[in-house]
């Protein structure tokens, strides 16, 4: 079975080519992918349930678990035997200059593989994804036209119906599993939970499989669906996605019914109710259409109605006649789709009104048509026949229930026999004395072989109606009430089901004669989706003018209100009792403390911008301290060095802003925002104290210490945790690094409408002769600017930083440092370097481009990830290296120091893309020098 869904894959993935290749007659090659799904089927057919079992996902207990039973046997052959006569049709149907027709192809290929998976699928997960595949491809089908607005509406209505649907379906299935504990549902069915739980579960799953197959109140999508192409309506909406949710419905309704209960109440009466009121409304405003194509939509939906009533009972007898009618309705309504197409390509009409007399032109078109309306309409010796006598019987002997029931199929049937009639009165009957024109239609040719095929083989079924009972028994022994009593048969003797099936004849015959002609059909539900989407779009407006308001404040207000109120509750509800607090080891941890809280009370009122940054700075620094009188001194270390390079950025883009606050807010603005501050604190310092309180397990770090000499190779456990135990963490870090400072620098040096290079500017001109120079370019800098002390500490302390950082870097695997700190202390040189000199002491101090330095950082980092796997270890596995060398000693060497330094080097780039962005690019637009080399044309120097 993976072979055939593998095929599927394969021939989507190769249709674009030949169709290109070979035009329209590439639909015949692809045809032979699901004529070998239905080839499969006859050679398997009868034989006991099958299963094939492969790994997935095993660390979440996820298989590739297939099975086919009787069930998904008989849509395995439907999948693949109309889907192999709809492709032969489509290489007859489409012309050559079709516009997408290779994506066409491919996409109708691939949804009949993910039909297959469907119905083939034990574990419900797998279910679901490739429910949520034929969702993603009809959307893709019945959108075929991009061009038409008619084919976008319907395409984006189904999928928002049918993926909402989905969405319920699956947590009803999660439900079911976690009780389950297990989501194959060769397992699961045999251990369904009882109670709530499971009526919960039922409702869901029914949501999903009734918006699958567009049951009340939710039929509208259906027929608008029709704006497809001919082809995808007699594959999607007949034989293939609608028939998902009836086959979700027959493969629950036997477990469901016999756990009993309210669960199978509620199953009985959700199905049943609106399967009736559904066969009823699609029924009657089929009698209204004049496109065939909706009157056979419409009446797609009035007999999947009938499908959901008869396969949602909950009895032998009426499961068996369930999947009869399933078998006759894929056939039958697949042959009068195609049929349809037909009439449309050789007339170039769909409406009855204009069609006049087709059927003396066309008699095999009409011979077909025939044989499968009268499958539709129940009438012997077709399959259609043999399933509706069968439900009358069943419901003939199911007490008071059945009776009531009854009464409402056979006034569905009753519709079915007049807008069966309608069809064929409408597409080919002779108008001549209407005043009406004879339609001369053009050669059909081989388009009329698929549904000559379709309407045969259900006249054929309906004859062999005891082979077809035979192959589909086994279906109904799994209801829990043991076997059908009663059997498929084209012929019972007399009696009231045959009574009653020439009532219906004679009823439908006669509400057609009665239909006054010309009147417009209602159009059920389709009314209240759009009153619901425009509902929601002004909705969307409404909510969007009062959030989206352009005030960071209230945005943040907003945010920090709902963390408030979702997670203060929380918190209280779950406070342990009787709790005690330790507020210090002790007394000296008060002081950063102390330092923390009275910057953060004076950084409140600030009006000046530099004094609101420097004091939350110190908090910062405080934190920082308090990491150190911890006993972590890595933490401490790199908590003030990204203090110091925030404090540095957040000093470059002051200089472009006002020193003091535009405005502040009133005192009552004032207040609340300090009042959701305290709250903030106060509810996520209880959420910190409750989370390490409410532990129970052992923590996984008690083993870090041993882990980070015998696996790490080091004795610093926070830097061997970076680059060797979670590396993997450390790498989405650094890649969402480099992601940042490309998109910021970007932003920066777009000028102009064109993006100018992150590299260093020109080379300065010399100074002037006799001038002491201390650094390259100090002489650039503007005179009042100029600083001669920072020079000189500069010049002295420059070279011994890089050493330190070089040294952090090397030395991090043992002693506190790392790539991240070392890289952190080089930025800091260069930003020095920089408030020293100027933009061109920074170019001088890094010739380099720092977009050239992050990928390189990034290169080295992901290569010494490959370079294990090549190496034959796991990705960023890291080996221990000891070496004895003359001279030198011991060396103790390990490979993850590659990795750190791709992380050195990229720290180096981002806080050199922050200077070079935020500082000399906006000095060179906001404070141009007189030198002679400002002079130079533009592109020479950025």
């Amino acid at each position: 079975m993976l072979i055939l869904l593998g095929a599927h894959l394969i021939a989507a993935v190769l249709a674009p080519a030949l169709v290109r290749l070979l035009g329209p007659r590439a639909f015949y090659l692809l045809a032979l992918v699901p004529l070998a799904v239905f080839g499969w089927a006859i050679t398997n057919v009868g034989g006991p349930p099958q299963e094939w079992i492969h790994p997935w996902v095993p660390d979440l207990g996820l298989a590739l678990a297939l099975r086919v039973d009787t069930l998904s046997w008989l849509l395995v052959s439907l999948v693949g035997g109309v889907g192999a006569l709809v492709l032969a049709y489509c290489a007859r149907y489409f012309s050559a200059g079709e516009p997408g027709l290779g994506r066409f192809a491919a996409v109708f290929v691939g949804f009949a593989g993910a039909m297959l998976g469907l119905v083939v699928s034990d574990d419900l997960l797998l279910m679901y994804v490739f429910w949520e595949l034929t969702t993603v491809f009809s959307y893709l089908l019945i959108g075929h036209n991009g061009t038409g607005r008619p084919g976008r509406r319907a395409a984006l209505q189904a999928l928002i119906v049918t993926t909402a649907g989905g969405l319920a379906m699956l947590v009803g299935i999660v439900i079911l599993g976690q009780h389950a504990g297990s989501y194959r549902w060769s397992e699961m069915s045999t251990a369904l939970p009882g109670g709530t739980p499971l009526v919960v579960a039922v409702v869901l799953i029914l949501a999903g499989a009734l918006s699958k197959s567009a049951i009340f109140p939710i039929s509208f999508w259906l027929p608008a669906a029709m704006a497809a192409p001919t082809p995808v309506s007699a594959y999607l909406h007949a034989a293939a996605m609608v028939k998902a949710g009836i086959f979700l419905v027959a493969r629950f309704a036997p477990a469901v019914v016999a756990a009993g209960g309210t669960a199978a109440v509620t199953w009985q009466a959700l199905s049943v109710g609106l399967g009736l009121v559904t066969m009823l409304l699609g029924g009657w405003a089929a009698l209204f259409q004049h496109d065939l194509k909706l009157l056979l939509a419409y009446g797609t939906v009035s007999q999947l109605g009938l499908l959901t009533v008869v396969l949602g009972f909950g009895t032998p007898e009426m499961a068996l006649a369930g999947v009869a009618m399933l078998l006759g309705h894929a056939l039958f309504k697949a042959a009068l789709f195609l049929i349809v197409g037909v009439v449309d390509k050789t007339t170039g009409t769909r409406d009855l009104r204009q069609l006049n007399g087709l059927g003396r032109r066309a008699p095999v078109l009409l011979a077909a048509a025939v044989l499968a309306a009268a499958s539709m309409a129940g009438l012997p010796p077709a399959i259609g026949f043999v399933g509706k006598e069968a439900v009358f019987a069943a419901l003939l002997d199911s007490g008071t229930t059945g009776w009531i029931v009854l009464a409402g199929v056979l006034a569905g049937s009753v519709l079915t026999v007049a807008y069966t009639t309608r069809f064929l009165w409408g597409a080919f009957a002779d108008k001549s004395t209407e005043g009406g024109e004879r339609t001369e239609p053009t050669p059909a040719g081989s388009l009329l072989v698929a549904p000559v095929v379709l309407a045969v083989a259900g006249i054929a079924a309906g004859v062999g109606a005891g082979i077809v009972d035979e192959v589909l028994s086994p279906y109904p022994s799994m209801f829990g009430n043991g076997p059908a009593t009663a059997h498929l048969a084209l012929w019972h003797g007399l009696g009231v089901p045959l009574l009653l099936s020439v009532s219906v004849l004679a009823g439908g015959l006669a509400v057609f004669r009665l239909m006054p002609a010309g009147k417009a059909g209602p159009k059920p539900g389709g009314g209240v989706y759009e009153r619901i989407m425009t509902g929601m779009d002004r909705l969307a407006v409404e909510v969007t003018g009062a959030t989206q308001r352009g005030s960071l404040p209230f945005y943040l207000a907003t945010i920090l209100l709902v963390l408030i109120a979702t997670a203060g509750p929380a918190m209280i509800a779950g406070w342990p009792s009787g709790s005690e607090f330790r507020l210090w080891d002790t007394p000296l941890h008060l002081l950063p403390v102390a330092v923390s809280v009275v910057a953060a009370v004076f950084a409140v009122p600030a009006r000046r911008r530099l004094t609101a940054v420097i004091l939350v700075g110190v908090t910062g620094y405080a934190n920082a301290g308090i990491f150190l009188l911890h006993g972590a001194p890595d933490l401490a270390l790199t908590q003030f060095l990204v203090e110091t390079v925030t404090l540095v950025m957040v000093m470059l883009v002051l200089r472009r802003l006002p020193s003091h606050f535009s405005q502040r807010p009133g005192s009552w603005r004032r207040r609340v925002r300090v009042g959701i501050g305290v709250a903030v604190g106060t509810v996520m310092a209880g959420v910190g104290y409750l989370a390490v309180s409410a532990r129970q397990a052992i923590p996984v770090s008690v083993d870090y210490p041993e882990l980070a000499v015998t696996y790490g190779g080091g004795h610093n456990i926070v830097n061997v945790i970076l680059v060797d135990i979670r590396a993997w963490d450390t790498m989405g870090e650094i890649a969402v690094l480099v992601a940042v400072a490309t998109g910021v620098a970007s932003l920066i040096f777009r000028h102009a409408g064109e993006l100018h290079r992150r590299g260093p500017v020109g080379t300065p001109s010399d100074p002037p002769a006799g001038e002491p120079v201390w650094l390259m370019a100090g002489h650039t800098v503007e005179a009042g600017r100029r600083s001669t002390m920072l020079e000189v500490v500069t010049r002295l302390l420059f070279h011994a930083i890089i050493l330190l950082s070089v040294y952090l870097l090397f030395t991090g695997h043992d002693t506190p440092g790392g790539g991240f700190t070392g890289g952190l202390v080089a930025g800091l040189a260069l930003t020095v370097r920089y408030l020293a000199g100027g933009r061109y002491e920074l170019a001088a101090a890094a010739p380099v481009d720092a977009g050239a330095v992050l990928g390189a950082g990034l290169l080295i980092a992901v290569g010494t990830g490959v370079g294990a796997l090549v190496l034959g270890g796991q990705v960023l596995q890291s080996a221990i290296v000891d070496l004895q060398i003359p001279l030198l000693g011991h060396l103790h060497l390990v490979t993850s120091a590659l990795f750190d330094i791709g992380v050195y080097l990229i720290v180096i780039g981002l806080v050199l893309d922050v200077l070079r962005s935020l500082g000399a690019e906006i000095d060179r637009h906001a404070q141009p020098t007189v030198h002679d080399h400002e002079k130079r044309p533009q592109e020479e120097l950025v």
